[in-house]
């Protein structure tokens, strides 16, 4: 096999394998709202159908508030042990989390504990997948690649909400094994997670830090699929870009993140991911049947109508990955995405004011109209802002501070993942329609912000980005074309 073909499939693979960490969040994202409502979950709990909105604000938000704290815990644990151990250990955490969540011991506080501790390795993991990723993707591929974090994630919440459906229409109300086997199943994906780390090769950039050249030598080669003259073009370029590094400063301190074009690495990071949070589309996809109870009134359908949604997300979002990640301007789809969004949002909550849902389970054309509009919603977010700040945010750090850049990035997501996923079950109860017109002004905020704020880096190396720290979107397109030219 030719090295760039197999090259190219080993970078799918360790893709792959790494972005299980996504999966993982999104099963666990998607499998809470739907068990949440299953009767026998209610009663093993002794969970008071008048106490539901504490109840899945808590449930939820509480496990974001484990994965926000383990931000900032896990990029000096990955800076000393290597993306791999990282991972492995994210793995053993969430697995304590999720088994104690799979015992029924009646008690929600001990649930929630569960919750807390899974929420540290989802935490953990959801910093090191994007980093490891960026870092031992071949430039030509990393939006693809660095989009898997969201295919998978997508995937995850697919598979969790037909689960929930099924096993509300398959096994008895009062069995626990009921809400047992969504929760239980949690430990699949994290457990092929940390094996899956045996599988795969170190960072390149990260054994090259520790100053490994012969370990990080073979694991380019292996990557790449084989030792050929652009491997070692490649290699020459990382060394070069890392003794640059090492001259400008010697011993990282924390300081650093506050000199000027570093805060702004890390300012932008924080933003973009409140952005993601900010679109409405994470809500969804914790309180999916909620959401679906306001536009049709409650019923049966409401984790059918949930589990469609799920397999929407995927097909839109695989399409994306597959045919247009590395082949289309980030900052220009995130534009269009947002005011997409907000559109559709806003239509939503007009047509919710004027035209509300009967109840009882009752399907309008007004109703059916809003739940085209979500759907539409869900496709326009995962052709952007689901799956393009994960590889964004990557790429727009220098190795010397990757791992707290990306940690900063990724802490205020799961932040905003926790204010929102508390807040939102109250916003539901309280606000109605106004949920959706607030997402929806939310989403027209970004596409603003992003028209001013965010810059291309599509097609150019890590260490390219790096040293370019204010060139305008415009200035970018023409070294992009120099560079291509050069046969960079």
């Amino acid at each position: 096999m030719k090295p760039h073909l197999l090259g190219n499939l080993r970078a799918y693979y360790l893709g792959s394998v790494v972005c299980m960490g996504g999966f993982l969040f999104g099963y666990d994202s998607g499998i809470v709202g739907g068990v949440l409502t299953l009767p026998s979950f209610l009663s093993d709990y002794h969970a008071p159908a008048a106490h539901s909105t504490r109840t899945n604000s808590l449930a939820v938000g509480l496990q974001q508030l484990g994965a926000f704290v383990a931000c900032f815990f896990i990029w000096p644990i990955t800076n000393i042990l290597g993306r791999r151990k990282a991972l492995m250990l994210s793995s053993v955490v969430f697995c304590i989390g999720a088994l104690i969540q799979t015992i029924n011991t009646g008690s929600l506080a001990a649930f929630y504990v569960a919750r807390v501790i899974a929420g540290l390795g989802l935490g953990a993991a959801s910093v090191v997948v994007p980093m490891f990723s960026s870092e031992m993707s071949p430039k030509e591929l990393r939006g693809q690649i660095g989009s898997f974090f969201q295919l998978f994630y997508t995937l995850g919440i697919f598979t969790s909400y037909w689960i929930d459906y099924g096993v509300q229409q398959r096994i008895k109300g009062g069995e626990a094994r009921q809400w047992q086997i969504p929760i239980g199943l949690q430990l699949l994906p994290a457990g092929f997670l940390g094996l899956g780390m045996i599988t795969v090769k170190e960072s390149v950039r990260w054994l090259m830090k520790k100053g490994r050249e012969e370990e990080a030598r073979k694991s380019l080669v292996w990557i790449r699929g084989g030792d050929t003259a652009e491997v070692e073009e490649e290699f020459m370029e990382i060394r070069t870009g890392l003794e640059i590094e090492r001259r400008e400063t010697e011993g990282f301190q924390i300081k650093e993140l506050f000199e000027k074009d570093n805060f702004k690495r890390c300012n932008l990071a924080f933003w973009v991911f409140v952005a993601q949070q900010a679109t409405g589309a994470t809500a969804f996809a914790y309180f999916g049947p909620q959401y679906f109870k306001l536009l049709v009134g409650g019923g049966s359908k409401d984790l059918l109508l949930t589990a469609i949604f799920g397999a929407i997300k995927v097909a839109a979002c695989g399409l994306f990955v597959l045919f247009l990640a590395d082949r289309v301007d980030r900052r220009w789809v995130l534009i269009a995405g947002a005011a997409f969004m907000a559109a559709c949002q806003i239509t939503c909550a007009v047509v919710v004011k004027e035209k509300p849902s009967p109840g009882q389970g009752k399907v309008t054309s007004s109703g059916i109209a809003t739940v085209a509009l979500i759907y539409l919603f869900v496709i326009a977010y995962n052709f952007s802002w689901g799956p393009l700040p994960w590889p964004y945010v990557s790429e727009i750090f220098p190795t010397r501070i990757r791992e707290p850049g990306i940690a900063i990035g990724v802490s205020s997501q799961w932040l905003f993942n926790f204010v929102f996923s508390l807040t939102t079950p109250y916003m539901i109860t309280n606000m109605g329609w106004g949920t959706f017109l607030l997402w929806g002004l939310f989403d027209a905020v970004i596409a603003v912000f992003t028209f001013c704020f965010l810059k291309e880096t599509r097609g150019r190396s890590l260490e390219e980005i790096a040293h370019d720290t204010v060139l305008k979107p415009k200035v970018v397109e023409h070294i992009e074309v120099e560079n291509y030219a050069g046969g960079k």
